[in-house]
């Protein structure tokens, strides 16, 4: 039987198995549904068994249980097979709103060729697609790798207690390549890989001046205002070029390889059409790139928040006492966001003119990814979206931050392939989330041809 055909023969009962997920709402934000993420976890490990998984459990956490599942091809079929890891969470965003969903978030309604539901692309849906190709592939015998399946509840808040379980089972989730379909594509007749993520650097600033708001006659002009202080600061972080002037800052940034680029240039992008989108007159960025690479490929610096002194009615002369900022930097590979993190607030102290303290605390952060183009895994995920969209996805890195992702590479020492069916129309996380029909079942079909494409490689 082709994947096509089982696809046709099993429609509506793998679309039912989806939904029975789906009508579980695993908010993990939400104590109230702490006891649907334990529903939501065995109903996964009932699917996966049921999709030929040989042994499936639900392991604790600090927080929501994992869980975990795993197939051991035959030894006399391969005595050596690779093993792939497929990464996948089954918690989701809350519904709310819930006047502006068209119909019921927890129970999936088709129409126009769409599935709505929350769910139904992120992450359900699109993990789906990893067990419905797999389920294929060892009904039919065709499946000579092993594969384990590692299924989260917390990714939505952050996956706090991931890291901790990566570390705890490093033996246990040993593999040869990680796979991950809980990324987009650049569109419906323009599929792509995203072969690289920013990594992030966050820090809140604070500038201390006098003890007190002061008098802005008595005292303006001799003695330095502290929100010009930070202001004067911060104008500093990048030059007239775009390039940010933290010292040794891009010591590791590495170029953007040609055919990354020309990739890129193949994109369909109109900068009218973006600066329109965003009611902006021109766009800035660092020289030399588009800008598509600028926010994709290179890293960049942000005032996020900036506050202080007398912001409410009407006029108050002041002079504060404090000034606040918080900031952020996007990172890219290579880019270690401790050693950036210290960078920075070197850095800032350093431009701190007399006149006024100035305190920097770091807040969060994460590493950059990427995943380079020419080994077997992306080689073969490229032969599988060929094969099922009919066309050669484009290589594209996104600008924002996944930190889970780069968490497996440090621990696990393995890269991860972003085999993403995500479309932009699909409105994760906002009212009437959905996920196209057509799309779906290419899913399928392109994760089925990864596998014969990889495992005999």
């Amino acid at each position: 039987m082709t994947i096509q055909d089982f696809i046709n023969t099993n429609r509506s009962r793998m679309r039912e198995e989806w939904a029975s997920l789906i009508r579980i709402p695993s908010v993990s934000c939400q104590e109230e549904h702490k006891p649907d993420m334990l529903r939501c976890a065995e109903q996964w490990k009932k699917l996966l068994l049921e999709a030929g998984i040989q042994k499936a459990e639900i392991m604790p956490s600090n927080g929501n249980p994992f869980v975990y599942g795993e197939y051991l091809a035959p030894r006399t079929e391969n005595p050596e097979p690779k093993t792939v890891l497929v990464y996948g969470h089954y918690d989701v965003m809350p519904a709310e709103p819930l006047e502006l969903w068209k119909s019921d978030p927890w129970e999936p309604t088709e129409r126009d060729g769409r599935l709505y539901a929350r769910g139904a692309d992120d992450d359900k849906g699109q993990t789906m697609i990893q067990a419905k190709a797999f389920e294929y592939l060892v009904r039919e015998g065709l499946l000579k790798c092993n594969v384990k399946f590692i299924l989260e509840g917390e990714e939505e808040i952050g996956s706090p207690s991931l890291e901790a379980f990566i570390e705890e089972h490093k033996e246990l989730l040993k593999c040869d390549i990680i796979l991950v379909s809980d990324t987009s594509m650049i569109g419906k007749d323009t599929p792509s890989i995203t072969t690289g993520l920013r990594g992030l650097a966050y820090w809140e600033i604070e500038v201390d001046g006098p003890n007190r708001d002061l008098h802005s006659g008595h005292f303006g002009g001799a003695v330095k205002n502290p929100v010009n202080a930070l202001c004067e600061m911060l104008s500093k972080i990048v030059d007239d070029k775009g390039r940010i002037t933290i010292p040794h800052f891009y010591d590791k940034v590495l170029p953007i390889p040609a055919e990354e680029r020309r990739m890129i240039a193949e994109i369909p992008f109109s900068q009218e059409a973006y600066n329109r989108a965003i009611d902006v007159d021109d766009v800035f960025g660092e020289e030399g790139y588009s800008t598509l690479e600028r926010n994709s490929c290179r890293p960049s610096f942000d005032i996020c928040g900036i506050w202080g002194g007398y912001t409410g009615e009407g006029s108050k002369t002041v002079l504060p006492s404090k000034a606040f900022a918080k900031v952020s930097c996007r990172l890219v590979a290579n880019q270690d966001h401790e050693e950036i993190s210290r960078q920075f607030a070197e850095y800032i102290l350093s431009l701190a003119p007399r006149g006024v303290r100035v305190k920097v605390t770091p807040m969060h952060g994460g590493q950059g990814y990427v995943c380079p183009i020419d080994i077997p895994a992306y080689k073969a995920a490229e032969y599988g979206f060929t094969k099922a969209f009919g066309r050669r996805p484009l290589a594209a890195r996104r600008g924002g931050s996944i930190p889970i992702i780069s968490s497996f590479e440090q621990i696990l020492g393995v890269k991860t392939i972003l085999m993403g069916f995500g479309l932009e129309q699909n409105a994760i996380h906002s009212p009437n989330e959905s996920m196209d029909l057509e799309v779906w079942e290419k899913g399928i079909i392109a994760v089925t041809e990864f596998y014969q494409q990889y495992q005999n490689v």
